[in-house]
């Protein structure tokens, strides 16, 4: 009978974890019942990165210890029904990984981006004590207690709190302490959620290269160099930023055993860093090279379409887009129910002029598309008319746009898509 149990119990903790699908009360009422945090990744079908979690990171068997520590819950936010959860809990960035305390209904921390195997476990377990710190649970290590008092902070959507309560943490810990990387991040996240760009940058260039080479230093470099970017190109303060952060990101691109989304994140800020000459299409170059080797060695067609998006984007600084059709293409043949292939390959079209083509791959994705997302593809379709001259065509396809946005629950509207549609129908002479 005891070997019975340790097989049952070894079986369990190397199964995947299981998800409560689309279903935040279910989710949250087993949460409640069982006296656990509930974890919400809060994903959407568009999102490469969350596509990425789900295909090469979520499903590792390995995290099954963690399935009665937590309820586990995948959200799609496009979907209709989840417009009541954004009301609760906002969601801007995709994705965004919430440790809610199920006996609250507060966030206790939040994550924003990738994370991989060990990153996660540690983040679930840095999420469990912010889930007591909300019930007044104080840490035996005050260290600890101050990091969950950032945690719950964050989780609660206040950047500026939130980042001087990491900075405190970090100011009061020792140079060696294990968690000093992961709340570097969470630092400079708060940071650039904030909008302090310039404090993001000059602190992420003090503090990024004394990182452990790793995952933190890559994602932290990210930050930094976002923020930099961000920036005018006659602001001192990028000026002195930027080029150790991008220093810094060729460092990181190259480092081993990050997630190649990690390191496609990081060849996408360089090519932008690098503004639009020689070099910025050799980079290109590098990273399409790189995407279709992880595509390659893909063991499922979504894990392989996980790279499309970044392949599409690498296509088109490369100066190569005709690279990328076969394997969109093959993703719309893959995966028939899924919009994305079709929406990336009408914009491929259009940058080859192959307009018509591209007018039919934006119908196959409107057939399929649904929620926020519609108004990208719907977007996507007037400017393949404004291209053929169609202006008829073309205000037609902004009106539907522009009726669709003011349809979608408030907690459901991209940031700026309502004014962007008005203001392109408006550019649009009479007659």
């Amino acid at each position: 009978m005891n070997a019975l149990l340790l097989a049952a119990v070894l079986t369990a903790a190397s199964a995947p974890l299981k998800f409560v699908e689309n279903d935040y009360p279910k989710a949250l009422a087993e949460a409640k019942k069982a006296k656990v945090p509930l974890f919400v990744d809060a994903t959407a079908p568009w999102c490469h990165t969350c596509i990425f979690m789900r295909e090469h990171v979520l499903n590792r068997p390995e995290l099954g210890v963690l399935q009665k520590r937590f309820v586990f819950l995948s959200l799609d936010t496009e979907r209709p029904n989840s417009a009541a959860f954004l009301e609760k809990y906002p969601v801007d960035t995709w994705p965004t990984l919430l440790i809610i305390d199920s006996q609250s209904d507060k966030v206790a921390l939040q994550w924003l981006g990738s994370a991989n195997v060990e990153q996660f476990k540690k983040l679930l377990e840095d999420g469990e004590q912010a889930a007591k710190a909300l019930g007044a649970q104080s840490a035996a290590d005050p260290l600890l207690q101050k990091l969950a008092e950032a945690d719950v902070l964050s989780g609660q959507r206040q950047p500026k709190a939130a980042a001087e309560a990491y900075r405190a943490v970090l100011a009061a810990a020792p140079a060696d302490w294990p968690k000093r990387p992961r709340v570097t991040e969470s630092l400079l996240g708060e940071l650039y959620a904030a909008k302090q760009s310039e404090d993001c940058a000059r602190t992420a260039a003090a503090l990024v290269p004394a990182l452990p080479r790793g995952p933190s230093f890559a994602n932290a470099t990210m930050w930094g160099l976002s923020c930099a970017t961000a920036g005018s190109e006659k602001d001192a303060w990028r000026k002195d930023t930027e080029a150790p952060l991008v220093a810094l990101a060729k460092e990181a691109v190259e480092l081993p055993g990050l997630l190649a989304d990690d390191r496609s994140g990081l060849y996408e800020l360089l090519v932008d860093a690098a503004g639009d000459g020689e070099a910025s299409v050799k980079l290109g170059q590098a990273w399409l090279t790189f995407l279709e080797g992880e595509a390659k060695a893909a063991k499922t067609p979504a894990a392989r379409a996980v790279f499309d998006p970044h392949r599409v984007n690498a296509a088109l600084a490369a100066h190569e887009p005709a690279r990328v059709v076969d394997a969109l293409k093959q993703s719309e043949k893959d995966l028939p129910k899924d919009y994305n292939a079709a929406a990336r390959l009408a914009v491929v079209y259009r940058e080859l002029g192959q307009l018509d083509d591209g007018l039919k791959a934006c119908d196959r994705a409107l057939a399929k598309v649904y929620g926020p997302r519609t108004l990208r593809v719907l977007e996507t379709k007037a400017s393949i008319l404004a291209k053929k001259g169609d202006l008829p065509g073309q205000r037609a396809v902004l009106t539907k746009a522009l009726e669709t946005a003011r349809a979608l629950p408030q907690s459901q509207k991209p940031k700026g898509a309502q004014e962007r549609i008005e203001k392109a129908l408006t550019a649009l002479p009479q007659g």
